[in-house]
């Protein structure tokens, strides 16, 4: 198995597992910023069997400035089991915008210990099966979870990492052009302007593993990624992860640290 598949699958692959001896689990984790709708998308129309994940509460804990926006969540145990995740069952998660927010759940759920965790590459848009309607509730589990298998940095080793940091967001967030969200425009100090958005066909497929190895070919040393508040750049550690670099995260990312008023910030190119 190669290092892509290890993340992702595609929907066709998919399909033939749904309906071999070892059925997968399935995350429906339809959240994007701004927007509260997730649920009741789900509930219009989700792949068969498919639990909904609440990225706000299940996936993070409550916001704070010392911690930022998307904290990691202090109970993901509680959650899993709710899903039906178990040790010995794959676990596929799934979005409507090119994995940026089911990323959540399999960097979660691949820090928490489990290993076979993919992205349904392309999301909800690759998927030609069937649809249901309505809420699933699978029996729950007794899944035991411990954090710690997949890399994390802080604050302060952020501000003096010694390798390639990546910033996920937006370019023109990065530049300090504009900032939405958080209280501070600019990036960290030494951050390399690297928005996930460029890792995705238009069809919100992963780029081709060639290409990706050319998007990432001038990264060196040891790689971290932030974003905003840690959600998106557990999409760019999963694409990094498609071409066997294994990459740290920063859990915290600019929603943290511009809430420090300690920490320095750096706009421009």
């Amino acid at each position: 198995m190669t290092d892509r598949d290890n993340v992702l699958v595609t929907a066709e692959a998919l399909a033939a597992e749904l309906a071999g001896p070892r059925r997968p689990v399935l995350l429906d984790v339809r959240w994007a910023l701004g927007q509260t709708d997730g649920h009741d998308r789900y509930l219009a129309g989700h792949l068969p069997g498919a639990v909904y994940v609440d990225l706000e509460t299940e996936l993070a804990a409550p916001a704070s400035p010392a911690s930022g926006r998307h904290p990691l969540p202090v109970d993901l145990e509680s959650s899993a089991r709710r899903w039906g995740v178990t040790a010995d069952r794959p676990v596929v998660a799934y979005d409507a915008v090119g994995g940026m927010s089911a990323a959540r759940a399999w960097w979660l759920l691949r820090w928490a210990g489990l290993r076979d965790v993919r992205l349904l590459d392309g999301g909800l848009g690759a998927w030609t099966g069937p649809l249901e309607a309505g809420e699933v509730l699978p029996d729950p589990s007794d899944v035991v979870l411990t954090g710690g298998s997949m890399a994390t940095i802080d604050a302060d080793e952020a501000a003096t990492y010694s390798g390639s940091l990546l910033d996920a967001r937006a370019a023109e967030r990065f530049r300090g052009e504009v900032e939405p969200v958080d209280p501070q425009a600019g990036h960290i100090p030494g951050a390399l302007s690297f928005p996930t958005a460029w890792l995705l066909e238009a069809d919100g497929t992963f780029l081709t593993t060639e290409a990706l190895r050319e998007r990432f070919a001038g990264v060196r040393g040891p790689v971290a990624v932030y974003c905003g508040s840690g959600v998106t750049a557990a999409h760019e550690v999963a694409a990094l992860a498609t071409i066997g670099v294994d990459a740290a995260l920063y859990p915290g990312s600019w929603s943290q640290w511009s809430n420090d008023p300690t920490r320095p910030v750096a706009t421009g190119a």
